[in-house]
């Protein structure tokens, strides 16, 4: 439309026009900047800042990776193009970066992380130390979506699914908050399995090695995409057999292995299960602080948006062997609202049955 008024009063004498040229200018800078992205409006700048992705992991793990391949891009999709740095915050499955996010972080900006999925439920089912309202968080979006497997080491006993049920399997843990440790616990009080969690491990990548030490028989939960991407050999040389899928939806590539919702014998324990395995559609969740002012918060969206189309970001990704299924934040918080509509006695179901025994 001013394209068109603009050829039309160039028709005219320049004299004859001054004034009004002015004032569509006028109109037309008033426009652009209507439909201006928000940053753009406010003049939202990051420059000469550094920012701090917060990963709720140790250093060498799949959260820790994919934080770091969102510190090497962002910045360029940030107005100012300011600096980002990860910062590693391990502890109780992401609890002490959750926490720190909510309550000390900056709310500028400057500070967002990459937590492990637990967080979604950790208010729900009553995990103690939790110091924040999930749905007051900013999800800026999520990184992969995941289903677990329960496998075996090649040397063990274990050779299928019925074994689970029948003798005790000893499985590696790293931290009583995390799927290795919480998944076992509640296949065991949900369907019966029989596991033995031997905890202390610093990650995954240490209970691979004590699996191939020949101190734990397997894992209770191992993400499927890592196992593929990361440990591609234990499959190709036969070193690990894959009992029970965990995860709402069972994979296409591993048709023959059954999924542990097969087991459930009631609805409730259904429905409990089922919240656990919600958390996994958003297993990678992205999340910055509360209290976010609007034209900062539009920009981190913006920036991750951009980030997970960018091709660039993707071809790292793959070079680094990780897996994204990338999404905006609409995703996360459908879940986040799953979770916080769950009637009391389902949360109260799962909690009991993810509760550390003594």
């Amino acid at each position: 439309m001013t394209t068109a008024l603009s050829i039309a009063f160039e028709s005219r004498t320049v004299r004859a026009i001054g004034r009004i040229g002015l004032a569509v200018a006028a109109t037309a800078a008033l426009t652009v900047a209507a439909v201006a992205p928000l940053h753009a409006q406010s003049g939202v700048s990051f420059a000469g800042k550094t920012v701090t992705v917060v990963v709720g992991s140790d250093v060498g793990g799949g959260y820790d990776a994919q934080a770091r391949l969102i510190a090497r891009h962002i910045g360029r999709f940030m107005p100012g193009n300011p600096n980002v740095v990860v910062q590693n915050m391990p502890g109780a499955g992401s609890l002490l970066a959750t926490n720190f996010l909510y309550n000390v972080a900056a709310k500028d900006g400057t500070f967002f992380g990459n937590v492990q999925r637990g967080m979604l439920t950790a208010e729900l089912t009553g995990m103690n130390g939790v110091r924040f309202d999930i749905k007051k968080f900013n999800w800026l979006g999520n990184l992969a979506s995941e289903a677990g497997v329960v496998v075996a080491w090649y040397t063990s006993p274990f050779k299928n699914v019925d074994d689970l049920f029948k003798n005790e399997m000893i499985v590696g843990g790293t931290g009583a908050t995390v799927d290795p440790e919480t998944t076992p616990r509640m296949l065991n009080a949900l369907i019966g399995t029989k596991f033995k969690i031997v905890s202390g491990y610093k990650g995954t990548a240490d209970v691979n090695l004590a699996m191939e030490r020949e101190e734990v028989q397997g894992l209770g939960d191992w993400s499927w995409s890592n196992v593929k991407s990361r440990k591609a050999e234990y499959l190709k040389d036969g070193k690990i057999r894959v009992l029970l899928q965990v995860a709402l939806k069972k994979l296409p590539d591993l048709p023959n292995v059954p999924s542990a919702l097969d087991y459930v014998k009631n609805d409730l324990d259904r429905k409990a299960m089922e919240l656990f395995l919600a958390q996994k559609q958003v297993a990678r969740p992205v999340v910055a602080p509360p209290d976010i002012p609007a034209d900062r918060l539009a920009a981190l969206h913006k920036a991750f948006d951009d980030m997970i189309k960018d091709a660039q970001f993707r071809e790292d990704g793959d070079k680094a062997k990780l897996e994204l299924d990338p999404t905006s934040s609409d995703e996360v918080k459908k879940i986040v609202a799953l979770v916080a509509a769950t009637p009391p006695e389902v949360a109260k179901r799962l909690a009991d049955a993810i509760e550390p025994k003594k």
